[in-house]
């Protein structure tokens, strides 16, 4: 049985752009872990698509350059497949989309380094169409610390947060430190998301969230979505280790209405084994299922879980 799949993360973008940022290539047909033709074969598909900028030193343009190259890159491959995909700014877009044999793009941000982390300019970046939103990458910037470097929230990083949510963007907390993820529940007004990330008790990394983090995100009405790449999966990164992430976070919540997908596809180097890309969701829907979790609850990580949060943040 195939499901829908809404994605809450990859990095295709940068991708298409290449190591030159310049090649451009086909969001129709690629040789990376999304394109169009591998994913028509889903019954249905939204994709959250990253504009990712770091202030971390890295050969080419400059973080100002990059994010403007990569919105260029998601709008114009939209537009060329205008057929097949529609840009998605609320969840009923993305209902309206699917029954219109439509895929749904959405715009979302991995580091706001591309605009110098400025809160006042997410007044702009919500009216070109950006739904999602995190505080930055590994890196310690003007608004939080991160994974790698730990420290919390700046004041600005609090004006952020209060912004993005005014205006109806959903904050995700995945690279953030936790310093600065439990700054963010103490004054988040909405559901809050780890776009793409998985359970630090099954597998220890730090870009992963620990149990109380999961139950945090659960009581805002937010979800998780599970992260692909496979350091993150565990010491035997296999679609079995995979659903043990899913597996533990329906242990804390059997409800499955808080986990959903966010494969950090074309932004890690090896994703876990049988994973390929977006063709091989069929079969973690198939080993879910194998291990026990109910249709109507993969039907709610795949698809209804990420749309029940656009529902209730994105204005």
């Amino acid at each position: 049985m195939k499901f829908p799949v809404f994605d809450l993360h990859c990095d295709t973008a940068l991708s298409l752009l290449g190591k030159n940022m310049h090649e451009c290539g086909s969001l129709q047909k690629n040789s990376g872990h999304i394109d169009l033709e591998r994913a028509s074969d889903l019954p249905g598909y939204a994709q959250c698509f990253a504009c990712f900028t770091t202030t971390i030193e890295k050969e080419g343009p400059s973080p100002v350059e990059c994010f403007e190259l990569e919105l260029a890159t998601i709008l114009r491959e939209v537009e060329k497949n205008s057929d097949k995909m529609r840009i998605a700014y609320t969840a009923d877009d993305v209902r309206n989309n699917t029954s219109s044999g439509w895929m749904s793009a959405i715009l979302s941000i991995e580091g706001p380094a591309g605009f110098g982390f400025d809160p006042q300019l997410l007044d702009d970046l919500y009216q070109v169409g950006f739904r999602v939103t995190t505080l930055g990458w590994n890196e310690q910037n003007p608004l939080t610390g991160s994974h790698v470097t730990g420290g919390g929230l700046t004041d600005l990083g609090r004006e952020y947060v209060r912004k993005a949510q005014q205006l109806g963007m959903i904050i995700d907390v995945s690279h953030i430190s936790d310093e600065g993820f439990y700054d963010i529940m103490d004054i988040t007004t909405a559901p809050i998301i780890a776009s793409h990330s998985n359970s630090r008790t099954v597998c220890g990394h730090t870009r992963n969230l620990t149990d109380d983090m999961f139950l945090q995100i659960c009581k805002t009405g937010g979800t998780v979505g599970i992260n692909q790449y496979a350091d993150f999966v565990g010491e035997k990164p296999g679609v079995d280790a995979l659903c043990d992430h899913i597996l533990h976070f329906l242990s804390l919540d059997p409800s499955g209405k808080h986990i959903s997908l966010g494969s950090d596809f074309d932004g890690c180097e090896t994703l876990c084994d049988g994973i390929t890309g977006i063709e091989s969701y069929p079969l973690l829907a198939q080993h879910l299922i194998g291990r026990g979790v109910e249709e109507s609850t993969v039907m709610d990580i795949f698809w209804n879980n990420a749309i029940g949060v656009m529902d209730k943040c994105c204005i």
